[in-house]
């Protein structure tokens, strides 16, 4: 039997979390809980305690809520490095952010553990501070080749993006991108895009973007970009994959401490993660298919007050379990 490890996280991670293991009740998914991000740290005095990596890596998959909490801002050790890390030892290279609405239908793949965030940084003795971009050949192939695969699987076409005209990195990139798509996929349409100009693009065009490839940076900014034309980062979910292990699925959104325990926060990006988590962590696609109607359904009929409605975030699940009942697939 499959089994997810779940990290609530903090703020209002409890409360979406929540709805998200009735999802797994329903479908009859095993799960368990584990202390992670600011909460963890309050108690364990880590962002990632032992015992919780230790049941991340003997998961199918691990499904965790937003971290961050306000008292822990500026200090030295802070929920976000627990996430960097379970990253880092899950080896999940290869972030997937959906966006879809009105007409989009946008897959961007990110590099998720090189580039900047990882790279070499401190301070030098003359005070300049400094972050290094680093990349590897086999780095940008393993995800250039996850890129093509599912702009193959898509039938679509897939655009690199890049700053091939200012960083050195970049130009390691896009020959690494050339050379596999003439070589292994020459079936898959290839173009290639400036970070920049291809914001624009995002914003003013969005409907003719298919599946997106960039660096960890470029990535994690583009997306948010994505989500925003699509209706916001609320409801934005994400998929990180390695080659091997547990998958690690999770909302785009941050903890949201102002609103927490008031019982209104939008779930739907927690149950489109699980979505996520049915069709690449778990093999399920039909499920994960009707979970995402479901998810569609709830925005319309059940929406909370951050898109305009009064639903409760209970309410909100309630309306997603109707919809999943409702499913004749099921």
């Amino acid at each position: 039997m499959s089994h997810v490890a779940v990290l609530p996280g903090d703020g209002i991670g409890p409360e979406v979390a929540a709805q998200a293991i009735r999802v797994l009740d329903a479908l009859g998914i095993a799960h368990s809980e584990h202390a992670f991000g600011g909460n963890a740290i309050l108690s364990q005095g880590t962002p990632l305690p032992d015992d919780t990596l230790a049941a991340c890596r003997a998961a199918d998959a691990v499904l965790l809520a937003a971290v961050g909490l306000p008292e822990l801002e500026g200090r030295p050790v802070r929920p976000e490095q627990g996430l960097l890390g379970l990253r880092k030892e899950l080896g999940v290279y290869a972030n997937l952010r959906p966006a879809r609405g009105d007409g989009v239908d946008m897959m961007i793949v990110r590099e998720l553990v090189g580039g900047l965030y990882f790279g070499a940084k401190g301070v030098r003795e003359d005070g300049t501070w400094f972050d290094t971009c680093e990349y590897s050949r086999p780095e940008v192939e393993r995800i250039a080749r996850r890129g093509f695969e599912i702009a193959r699987a898509r039938g679509g076409r897939l655009t690199s993006v890049d700053k091939v005209n200012v960083m050195h990195t970049s130009r390691l990139w896009r020959d690494v991108v050339t050379a596999l798509g003439e070589d292994d996929y020459p079936d898959v349409p290839l173009d290639h895009a400036l970070v920049d100009s291809f914001a624009m693009t995002i914003v003013q065009a969005p409907q003719t973007i298919d599946v997106v490839l960039t660096e960890n940076t470029f990535g994690d900014i583009l997306s948010d970009v994505a989500a925003a034309v699509t209706g916001g980062l609320g409801l934005a979910a994400s998929a990180s994959l390695g080659d091997a292990g547990p998958g690690l699925f999770e909302p785009v959104h941050g903890s949201a401490p102002q609103i927490a325990g008031r019982g209104i926060a939008n779930p739907a990006a927690m149950l489109r993660s699980v979505a996520l988590l049915l069709a690449y962590g778990l093999g399920r696609p039909t499920e994960a298919a009707a979970l995402e109607r479901a998810v569609a359904d709830a925005l319309e009929a059940a929406p909370t007050p951050d898109i305009g409605g009064t639903a409760t975030t209970a309410a909100f699940g309630d309306a997603v379990l109707r919809a999943l009942d409702a499913t004749p697939t099921l």
